[in-house]
């Protein structure tokens, strides 16, 4: 493949950074690149914003609301919006349950469900994992039985994002307990407003509150939302996985944060110099961009395969990328040292206008840290990736 831009891609490339430097708004824009919590308003704000330009889910087929664009027009797209400073489009809605339902859903759920993902009128978030069912999924134990034109919902689910503010969640249930674990999984839409849905608030080491436990307690739901065949839940799991781990490796992103790291370490002394010349430090940054620069290309090349859904080659970009998350994070609170260290919730929610220290850059890194500490467990942990890649690529 060439990799190499040709002048339409990069005419595309202006109209995108046109259209940013018009419409991103500069207190939204400040929030992401200063590592500052996102409130609700600021996600669905953006949403709308881009709904609004048709831009808001660019992978998707035309017919459903997409754009048409190449891959490499799409990964231009989201290398351009990490550059700007864009609040991320949440996955659960656009880039997870849509296409389940695009491959699996009949065309009721698909005329319902597909619009009110793009305007934003339902916030989806994920029941997959559960207290024992976490990288091992298949031993959930979440039940929905049938009961005439209904299923009752009974269990758990844990480390659910953003649940606080959905509406809808899609969830993976139990609908045959006999069969061998993989085969008696179902895959179910439930809305969160149901009586027997009860959210409860994990709050995290940062004291911010973004994961909860769902409980679910004799909860009816309609058969109509059901995905797809009953006990047949596991394969569209998997499918939704695919789309999930490709997404995770988030290269414009990572490309932003190598950016402001230098930017830091810049600023920064050791032995009278920038530490970005000290030549440790120096050579710690030259070989994560050198992985990154290598990350990109095999996103680019998967994204080369039209029309093909995400295989394990999304297990080697979720692990790579979430590496490299991970190092970023770690090398920037090494450059800026003990002024990452006070915690400074004030300044984190935007209630104040500067961290308590004056380091501004430096203040949230140590939360900004500690969060990403679960990217190499989300979406199957990269142990589990690791296996994947080794049975399914390597044939071992």
């Amino acid at each position: 493949m060439d990799l190499n831009y040709t002048s339409e891609d990069l005419a595309f490339r202006d109209h995108v950074r046109a259209f940013l430097d018009a419409n991103l708004p500069a207190d939204l824009q400040q929030k992401v690149r200063k590592h500052l919590r996102m409130a609700k308003e600021d996600y669905v704000r953006w949403h709308k914003i881009l709904a609004r330009q048709g831009w808001v889910a660019p992978a998707w087929p035309v017919e459903y609301g997409g754009t048409g664009w190449t891959p490499v027009q799409r990964h231009i797209w989201e290398e351009e919006c990490a550059r700007a400073g864009t609040p991320p489009i949440l996955p659960f809605g656009v880039n997870m349950v849509a296409p389940v339902i695009m491959a699996f859903g009949n065309d009721a759920q698909k005329a319902y469900y597909l619009p009110r993902i793009l305007s934003c009128e339902d916030w989806w978030c994920q029941g997959y994992s559960e207290p024992g069912a976490g990288s091992d999924l298949a031993s959930l134990k979440t039940t929905a039985v049938r009961e005439g034109d209904h299923y009752i919902v009974n269990g758990q689910k844990t480390w659910t994002t953003l649940a606080q503010h959905a509406d809808m969640i899609f969830c993976l249930v139990r609908t045959d307990t006999g069969v061998r674990k993989q085969e008696g999984i179902s895959f179910l839409l439930i809305d969160m407003h149901t009586p027997g849905v009860t959210v409860r608030p994990i709050i995290m080491l940062d004291e911010d509150h973004e994961v909860n436990e769902v409980f679910f307690d004799n909860v009816k739901v309609p058969v109509q939302n059901l995905i797809g065949q009953e006990n047949k839940g596991w394969t569209y799991a998997k499918y939704l996985l695919g789309h999930e781990r490709t997404g995770i490796a988030a290269v414009g992103r990572s490309k932003r944060e190598l950016a402001s790291l230098k930017k830091l370490a810049a600023a920064q002394s050791k032995n009278g110099k920038p530490l970005i010349e000290d030549p440790l430090f120096a050579a710690k940054v030259a070989t994560l961009e050198i992985e990154l620069m290598a990350l990109e290309m095999t996103v680019l090349r998967v994204l080369a395969q039209a029309n093909k859904a995400p295989g394990p080659e999304a297990s080697v970009l979720k692990v790579r990328g979430t590496d490299i998350q991970q190092t970023l994070s770690e090398l920037m609170v090494e450059a800026v040292g003990p002024q990452a260290l006070p915690f400074d919730p004030a300044y984190l929610e935007g209630s104040a206008e500067h961290a308590v220290t004056g380091e501004d850059d430096a203040a949230p890194l140590a939360s900004h840290y500690f969060n990403f500490r679960k990217t190499s467990i989300y979406g199957g942990s990269n142990e589990i990736q690791r296996n994947i890649i080794t049975q399914m690529i390597l044939g071992l």
